[in-house]
């Protein structure tokens, strides 16, 4: 039953709901079981407190008759000493002090029964307080815990039919992949979406002719990087062989290890006879490189064949074709596009070389133009200077003419020749 419930992942989530549900209850219970402890604690201890307080008020009204008394008596002893004086003021006075100890007796026993229906009002109204506060605590508290089953239940039901549409996804998945031809255009849609993610548009090229005049075309190769144009082309070809792969899984999932072995040599087989085509095919220097690249678009296929010890070597040794999954061969992509940049590099540095020759050159034309400013400026404050010197002169000449001539009008015609 365990097993069942831990394969099922809807039943085991119900099971935790309903789980959940029975803690809830119990939860409540333990909670109403120590409210109506504390609501036993705070009526007794209610009682307690109007006990003490009718005790207290039952001993102010024997202190008060025994003052009364005893404020009697000596009222008596005054009266008896004054019996002889007046009779009738004695009876009077009698009379009186009954009448006020009557007075005291029911303005006590009102006063007690006032005090009593105040306490006993006091104490429902705390009562009915205490008990709504438990039960609007308590329904809010069940609400909540009903909201988030209700809502973790609509989850696992959501969850339920997720899983029923994901596991019909896999079974029309697994109904594709049953078809060779449309299994290798899936591979080939999985390297091309490598591919455009990690190169540029004309880094690569699809169905490229590694062999002039020949009608064999590999499904994609990488052109590599060259400082002195265009490099050699890397083959690159997907191959997906599926059933030997599945039979490897399901014989390790029986625990057939004798299915296993037997699965584990047919795979070797198949991806060995595949890196053999893809060499015979595909390897065509000087229009290739030396070497080729078989993709698995699988990763878990790819772990089965690099698990295998030696493999992975042999067909590198062997056939010089490099065996790669996803991961690794985005891993690949990486590295040649590090390469794509230093080679871009290494021609922008030229041009840069070039480009600061040019301004060299230019650099020390400019350098010659300057000073040729320079002298033509340094002439030009020579002459500005010995103008100058003429313009001083000529205004010291003016100033000596203006001293000799005499006003015109006479004015300074008294004053004594300098």
């Amino acid at each position: 039953m365990l097993e069942r419930i831990n394969q099922n992942p809807g039943l085991t989530a119900v099971v935790c709901a309903i789980a959940a549900i029975l803690a809830l209850w119990a939860i409540a219970a333990l909670l109403r079981r120590r409210e109506a402890r504390a609501r036993e604690e705070m009526e007794r201890r209610i009682l307690q407190e109007q006990a003490e307080m009718l005790e207290r008020l039952r001993q102010a009204t024997f202190e008060s008759v025994r003052g009364a008394r005893e404020g009697q008596e000596q009222s008596l002893l005054v009266l008896g000493q004054a019996v002889s004086a007046s009779a009738q003021q004695v009876a009077e006075l009698s009379r009186a002090m009954e009448d006020r100890q009557d007075r005291l007796r029911r303005t006590l026993d009102e006063r007690l029964d006032v005090i009593a229906r105040l306490n006993d009002r006091k104490l429902e109204q705390m009562r009915q307080t205490v008990s709504e506060k438990l039960e609007s605590t308590l329904e809010n508290r069940l609400g909540e815990s009903f909201k988030l089953v209700n809502e973790q239940l609509s989850r696992v039901h959501k969850g339920l039919g997720e899983m029923q549409t994901l596991a019909q996804g896999v079974g029309d998945l697994k109904k594709v992949l049953t078809n060779v031809k449309t299994r290798g255009v899936w591979g080939e849609v999985r390297l091309r979406a490598l591919l455009e993610d990690g190169l540029a548009a004309g880094q690569f090229i699809e169905n490229a002719q590694v062999t002039p005049g020949s009608a064999e075309r590999v499904e994609f190769a990488i052109r590599l990087p060259a400082s002195d144009g265009e490099g050699a082309l890397l083959p690159v070809d997907s191959k997906f062989p599926q059933e030997d792969y599945l039979r490897l899984v399901n014989a390790s999932q029986a625990g057939d290890g004798e299915g296993v072995r037997a699965a584990t040599q047919q795979l070797v087989r198949a991806v060995t006879e595949q890196a053999r085509r893809v060499s015979d095919k595909y390897i065509k220097p000087p229009v290739t490189t030396d070497y080729a690249v078989l993709f698995l678009p699988v990763e878990s296929l790819y772990a089965e064949v690099a698990r295998v010890d030696g493999l992975l070597e042999n067909l590198q040794n062997k056939f010089r074709v490099l065996v790669a999954g996803p991961s690794t061969f985005a891993a690949l992509l990486t590295s040649l596009q590090m390469g794509f940049r230093t080679v871009a590099l290494q021609k922008r540095s030229g041009e840069v070389l070039a480009l600061l020759s040019a301004v060299r050159a230019e650099f020390q034309k400019y350098g010659e133009a300057v000073q040729k400013a320079r002298t033509r400026l340094e002439q030009a404050s020579g002459d500005l200077d010995a103008i100058d010197t003429r313009t001083r002169v000529i205004n010291r000449k003016l100033r000596d003419i203006g001293e000799d001539v005499p006003p015109p009008d006479g004015k300074d015609a008294g004053k004594p020749a300098p």
